[in-house]
């Protein structure tokens, strides 16, 4: 299968902190792929690295077939960027700031007009069109570079956090205008801390920890991955997580994942079958801890990412 973005073993460093270790992607036309980690796990560098803004320590990259290092020129021509803040000119209008894109890339000042007026149109700009830049919201923001970032109509664009400090009702407009994009056929590779964002909008997500992509699937399948099912406990006092481990790995033959919450009295416990959430729930009756209350529901994509992080740093201090 041809792969639109690939990405093989890519590497980069800075001085002696190495930021991205040997990662692997490949997106398909019309696909979108989330790549998800918290802040410093090498989102930002991977997109950096593969919109040409910056040379790669090692590995390789292509789009369309094109090397990102030796075809950087061309490559730029296939893509478009939206980085995590907005690239507009605050002392002029919406409309103006796609006008004068539009021109720097070449189009008439007729074509350019008539492009614009229809990105704001799109975006659901008209009311604010001929307002400053520097009078728009957050999402209003956020909408504009985005418009401005398909003025050539790319067949890839990369998002890198787009949604970084936006409100709630911000982000669903943000969101919309991604689904827009896709229902054009754009590829798009998107980067975010969100996992309800990835969960919305990804058909697969490659999870990045620590310049290490973790684990990748479709939203579902890494659901599935950690158990069919989450069972959440209450108790009445704290615990320390260490100890119901410690109890349930005696009592079974594998040791179990112990998400821990927010709230220190709350645990999680990814399990494959509603028989063994029973199980664990008599077991730690048995050794006298304090359940106040538990309930078993689908696993999140939050408790994915959690479980997944907590197993991978087991392993490295293991």
């Amino acid at each position: 299968m041809q792969y639109v973005i690939e990405a093989s073993k890519l590497k980069k460093s800075y001085k002696e902190n190495q930021v991205v270790k040997g990662i692997n992607l490949q997106v398909k036309k019309g696909e979108l792929l989330a790549l998800l980690g918290p802040n410093g796990a090498g989102k930002t560098t991977v997109i950096h690295m593969l919109s040409t803004l910056l040379k790669p320590d090692g590995g390789t990259a292509f789009i369309q077939g094109l090397d990102v290092v030796k075809d950087a020129k061309n490559v730029r021509k296939k893509i478009s960027l939206t980085g995590q803040f907005a690239a507009l000119d605050e002392g002029l209008s919406g409309l103006q700031n796609l006008t004068l894109i539009a021109k720097l890339y070449g189009y008439s000042n007729k074509q350019a007009r008539s492009i614009a007026n229809e990105l704001i149109r799109s975006f659901d700009l008209m009311e604010a069109k001929n307002r400053m830049v520097a009078n728009y919201s957050g999402g209003m923001r956020r909408r504009l570079d985005i418009a401005a970032s398909i003025v050539t109509q790319p067949e890839i664009i990369f998002l890198d956090e787009p949604t970084t400090g936006l409100d709630p009702q911000s982000r669903l407009q943000v969101w919309e205008m991604v689904r827009a994009l896709l229902k054009l056929g754009t590829t798009v590779l998107l980067t975010t801390q969100y996992l309800e964002e990835a969960d919305q909008l990804a058909d697969r997500i490659a999870v990045i920890d620590k310049g290490t992509i973790i684990a990748e699937g479709t939203p579902n399948h890494l659901k599935a991955s950690i158990g069919g099912k989450t069972l959440s406990l209450r108790l009445t006092q704290p615990y320390a997580p260490k100890n119901i481990r410690e109890i349930l790995v005696g009592s079974y033959p594998h040791a179990f994942n112990i998400i821990e919450d927010e709230n220190p009295l709350v645990f999680k416990i990814p399990v494959t079958k509603t028989k063994l959430a029973n199980d664990i729930i008599d077991t730690l009756l048995n050794h006298a801890i304090p359940i106040e209350d538990f309930t078993l529901s689908d696993p999140s994509l939050d408790e994915v990412f959690l479980a997944l992080t907590d197993t991978k740093q087991e392993e490295v201090t293991q």
